[in-house]
Order: structure tokens, then sequence, then C-alpha cells
């Protein structure tokens, strides 16, 4: 009952500030932009130390990454520029806020920790990339359980709980387990080259 009520307050509120954004013909490309902008306010909050600064922001961040999209069905001006827009622009996101990190440990001189941040990136990138690549083989390719969302949740609670390590390891490994699984499957769903038949 109080997950429904919580549901309900969040979905209210967000439909009001869609309807004020469209009210108020903001581009949905500029509220992808704004986002990006936030994402780079966390990766400067996680590289100076502030985990759970940072990971409330990006809770902040992620709100406009909703946004975008309800504001451009609402206000009807969704087009296959603003998806692809809004597509580049995460990766942005994605890879500003792990270069905080970065920074953090760098200032730490945890070289190990830099090393694992470091796969996370390689993961975080080619995740999406499997997937476009394969999607230009094969009609659809969303195996893996590592996408942007489950992601972005995961630096969440690492930062708010202090337990970013954690994090990084299963991000590490998830991660590219998803790109290791994309791969496989494209490999599995293309047809296979037919033997040259033999001639006597």
């Amino acid at each position: 009952m109080l997950s429904n009520w919580i549901g309900r307050g969040g979905k209210f509120i967000l439909n009001k500030i869609v309807r004020l954004l469209t009210l108020l013909k903001i581009n949905p490309n500029i509220i992808t932009f704004t986002g990006v902008l936030i994402s780079l306010w966390a990766a400067f909050e996680f590289g100076y130390g502030s985990l759970r600064k940072g990971g409330l922001i990006i809770i902040l961040a992620g709100l406009f990454d909703m946004l975008d999209g309800e504001v451009a069905r609402v206000s009807r001006t969704e087009t296959r520029f603003g998806a692809f827009y809004d597509s580049v622009i995460d990766r942005y996101s994605d890879i500003i806020i792990l270069q905080g990190l970065l920074v953090y440990y760098a200032r730490h001189q945890m070289l190990g920790y830099i090393v694992l941040v470091g796969v996370v990136i390689m993961g975080a990138v080619l995740t999406s990339y499997t997937r476009a690549r394969a999607e230009s083989l094969i009609l659809r390719c969303k195996v893996g359980f590592m996408e942007r969302p489950e992601r972005i949740v995961l630096l969440i609670i690492g930062g708010l709980a202090n337990r970013m390590e954690a994090v990084l390891w299963i991000l590490a490994i998830l991660g590219n387990w998803t790109v290791i699984s994309r791969i496989y499957y494209t490999w599995k769903e293309l047809p296979k080259p037919t033997p040259p038949a033999r001639t006597s």
C-alpha cells in the first residue's frame, strides 16, 4: 500500500513538472544536456570524496534523464535525432561520473581501483555498443542484466551507502559479462555459413 502511494505521488509530481516544461516550450534536447551537466557535478563530488552527496546528485541527473523523453512525448516533439542524441549524451554522463571516481582513487593513490574503474568503463561503453552493432545484424539483442538503469542505481547505492568499492566489483563483473553474453547471443542468432559442396 505504501509503495503504491509513493509511486502515485512520484508520478503525480513528474507529470506536473513535465506539464510545466511543456508549457514553457523547453526543448527536450536542452533537458538532456542539463542532465549531463548535473552528472559533471556528481563527478566533481565523487572526485573530492563526497560519495553520499554524489549519489544524491546522480538521483537528480536521473530525474532529468526521465524528463527529456516525457517532455518530447507530451509536446509531440519526438524525433529520431532526439533519440540518437539522448543515447550519446547518456554515454557521456556514464563516463563523466566514472571519471570522477578515477580522480578520487588517483588522489588516494589506489592503483588497483583505478584499474577497476577502467574495467567498469569498458563494460559500460561496450554494453551499448554491442547491442547497437548486434541489432544491425539481427533483430534484437537485449540479453544480459547490466544495462544503464541498473548501473546508475548501483552507483547511487554505492555513494549513499559509502560502499563504492563493492559496487565497482559488481559493475566490472556483470557489465562485462553482459558484453560477453551479447557477443555469444549474436553469434548464435546469426545464420552459419554453409560449407561448400564436395565435388567428385
